[in-house]
């Protein structure tokens, strides 16, 4: 039976690049921006870092398909280092990689990387890729805006939610986010907006409007992770430890007609049981202390709050309207801004939330910090589209939580 690896693996140290046009770097540089704050963090020399995984997405683009990329950047000393993606989730899907093989004690401290440049490429938004010149043609003439604006049509009908409520809703999501990433200099986006310009952007996917969708952006974000028991003999007194961490991955049931309705995830809300059953967290609501979303759309973290169990089926509109995720709120989402104001650089979003959660944790979240000590960060990634999709989520914590 398995185990889990609660408090098994401690963050020794992150780093996180400015997201944005980083016309001024390249792929390489970025990762380098991103891990000299970790290693700094960390407090330890490269020479002792036993192996790495890399995260990237759209790997033609700027860095290549292998782990070549990370290991000459950063002049690592022959490690392994493992290229792995997972559509939007390849940056949390890194940091699994360093934490199971920490974990396992294959590793004594890993190395997560997590990077994208995405405005190189010319696009407004993410590029046109495929699934493999043999795939079937599911979905061909599909647009991420269109495929999202049906979840938030597909939520309306099947909780009977007015499309003017929904809408006020989607726009206090982004909103908050405006308000929350205005607080913080490593966002792509730092200006609050209102409702009034929320509400009467320009549409792009009805019922998403401008302000209801993210942007791409350039950037790296790091991790590095020991056992708490290196990371006590370094030094480190506050430690931030690993509670859970889940993956599930569409098996092709949403696709089937077998009852899926297309208003929720069904990846998220297995991944998020699995996840607080490893963490021993038995009413998430009153538990988590803050959220790291895949906010890729307003309607998408609208339905996650309820796919993670935090608010009621049907009724997460209402506690969004409510406030009750608000930076000073009960349990705040995007405190940094999320990927409204970040964008998302694939490879990297995933490990920037844990970021957030990670300097929350410690109190180093300057003037977007907490005023309520943090005891659990959550950290929601989800990649492909509402009816074949990828969900990661790590929640992390004080080491005595």
């Amino acid at each position: 039976m398995a185990r889990g690896i609660k408090d098994k693996v401690a963050i020794l140290g992150m780093g996180c690049t400015k997201f944005g046009e980083r016309w001024d770097k390249d792929a390489d540089q970025l990762m380098v921006e991103a891990y000299e704050e970790a290693i700094a963090d960390a407090g330890i020399e490269t020479s002792q870092i036993d192996a790495a995984w890399l995260g990237a997405a759209f790997d033609a683009v700027n860095i290549g398909p292998s782990g070549i990329p990370l290991s000459m950047a950063l002049r690592l000393k022959n490690i392994g280092v493992t290229k792995v993606e997972n559509y939007c989730a390849s940056g949390t899907e890194s940091f699994r990689g360093a934490v199971y093989a920490v974990a396992s004690g294959a590793a004594d401290i890993a190395l997560a990387m997590g990077v994208e440049k995405l405005k190189d490429t010319g696009y407004g938004g993410l590029p046109v890729r495929t699934r493999g010149t043999t795939h079937d043609m599911i979905g061909i003439t599909g647009s991420a805006p269109g495929n999202f604006a049906q979840l938030a049509s597909a939520y309306r009908a099947q909780h009977g939610v007015s499309k003017d409520d929904l809408k006020q809703a989607m726009a206090h999501v982004s909103v908050k986010s405006h308000a929350n990433g205005a607080k913080n200099p490593k966002a792509h986006l730092q200006k609050e907006v209102s409702m009034d310009t929320v509400l009467n952007a320009p549409m792009i996917a009805e019922p998403l409007g401008l302000f209801d969708c993210c942007g791409v952006s350039d950037g790296a974000a790091c991790a590095i992770v020991t056992t708490p028991e290196i990371a006590r003999a370094l030094g480190k007194t506050d430690i931030i430890t690993v509670k859970a961490l889940q993956v599930a991955t569409s098996n092709g049931w949403e696709l089937q007609g077998s009852g899926w309705n297309g208003a929720y995830f069904p990846t998220t809300r297995i991944a998020a049981t699995r996840a607080y059953e490893e963490a021993g967290i038995t009413d998430p609501r009153s538990q988590i202390s803050l959220m790291e979303v895949h906010d890729c759309f307003s309607i998408t973290e609208l339905v996650t709050m309820e796919d993670l169990h935090i608010s009621k089926e049907g009724e997460g509109w209402k506690d969004v309207l409510d406030g009750f995720f608000d930076a000073d709120g009960t349990l705040p989402c995007q405190i940094d801004g999320g990927l409204k104001c970040f964008g998302h650089p694939i490879g990297a979003s995933g490990l920037r939330m844990i970021y957030e959660n990670y300097l929350q944790l410690l109190g180093r979240a300057g003037p977007r910090q907490r005023s309520t000590p943090p005891v659990f960060g959550l950290s929601h990634n989800l990649g492909g589209m509402p009816n074949q999709n990828v969900c990661a989520i790590a929640i992390v914590g004080m080491a005595d939580a």
